[in-house]
């Protein structure tokens, strides 16, 4: 019985892969690097339809391609066109994803599956682009910061799907930590709770997104590129753990917000969303674009900044883990004949 189970559970997984792949499309230049281990990192693409205006979405998205490649990997961005999911999206479809934002679905784990039949477009949210990734053969993956536990979630329970993909998706996320619109604290406990290793890249307090660091330290601090590469290869290869990792890297300080200009529009920000009764997946469009307003284009200048120095990094590490594993310093245990 445990036989025939296993084949039941292999054939499963074959067919659910083929299906998979019907609604997946490659670019052909990303196929190739992950056939061949070459480093590849792959992007979001709510940025494009949800972070910014047009064009400045556009032509974010495709600096921050520029700067992967200039850092030694392929650019992967992951959005959904038409219903199909495209890995690797090309300038064309990132201007048709930037032109049409209004229209286009904010696409996490749950939308996925709905985007696909409706043959919408979608950008794909971290834990969307985790997923795809995932799935598509991609171990680092790029953003600015990630979603997590929204202020007052003991009362709204507003905690974004972001945490749950970083506690069951092998991927490893590179970013400058949470936007400064979430509760710190409660994020990295249930980061913990998830089994989620918050590394900071050279840092040892977690960086807050406009501010190179908050008060809440990482639960490990790394110093190299290599290190990094040798954690995911660690996690994901060897031990074959399911988990998510998170690599911090604080914005570099002289595009850092002034501080207390930023708290304070964060926290009027906040404010207005509750008077304005504006819940779910909207929020943090609204409360981006709100603070963006309130800071006189300061913070909005610092997120392009923060994502470029976070795709540099994501590429460094790509490229360290795409090389190959050296076997030479093990000691093989002695084996004797009886």
């Amino acid at each position: 019985t445990w036989g025939s189970n296993l084949i039941d559970y292999r054939i499963d997984n074959m067919i659910s892969l083929e299906r998979f792949n019907e609604h997946l499309v490659y670019d052909p230049e990303v196929e190739e690097a992950i056939k061949n281990r070459k480093p590849v990192v792959a992007l979001e693409s709510t940025i494009i339809t949800h972070g910014m205006e047009y064009p400045v979405n556009r032509d974010t998205a495709l600096e921050v391609m520029k700067v992967v490649r200039e850092n030694g990997a392929i650019p992967a961005t992951i959005g959904i066109i038409g219903g199909k999911i495209k890995v690797g999206l090309t300038p064309e479809e990132i201007d048709k994803l930037a032109s049409s934002n209004k229209s286009c679905r904010k696409c996490s784990r749950r939308d996925i599956g709905v985007a696909i039949v409706k043959k919408e477009n979608g950008g794909t949210t971290v834990s969307g682009t985790m997923l795809i990734a995932h799935l598509a053969g991609i171990k680092v993956f790029v953003t600015g910061g990630i979603g997590g536990v929204h202020r007052g979630a003991e009362l709204s329970f507003d905690v974004s799907a972001d945490m749950t993909e970083l506690g069951r998706t092998a991927v490893a996320v590179v970013c400058a930590g949470a936007k400064s619109i979430l509760d710190i604290p409660k994020t990295l406990e249930y980061l913990e709770t998830q089994g989620v290793p918050v590394i900071g890249f050279k840092t040892d307090f977690f960086p807050e997104f406009f501010i190179p660091c908050s008060d809440s330290k990482v639960s490990a601090r790394l110093e190299t590129e290599k290190e990094c590469a040798e954690v995911i290869k660690t996690t994901f290869d060897d031990l074959k753990l399911s988990n998510g990792i998170l690599i911090t890297t604080p914005i570099p300080k002289q595009y850092a917000a002034e501080e207390t200009s930023i708290r304070s529009a964060v926290d009027k920000a906040i404010q207005e969303c509750a008077e304005q009764n504006i819940t779910g997946a909207a929020i943090t469009p609204f409360l981006l674009k709100r603070v963006g307003e309130l800071t006189g284009g300061e913070s909005a200048e610092s997120n392009v900044a923060l994502i470029k120095n976070n795709a540099a990094l994501g590429a460094r590490i790509a490229l360290e883990y795409s090389r190959p594993v050296s076997y030479t310093h093990l000691t093989l245990p002695t084996i004797y004949s009886v």
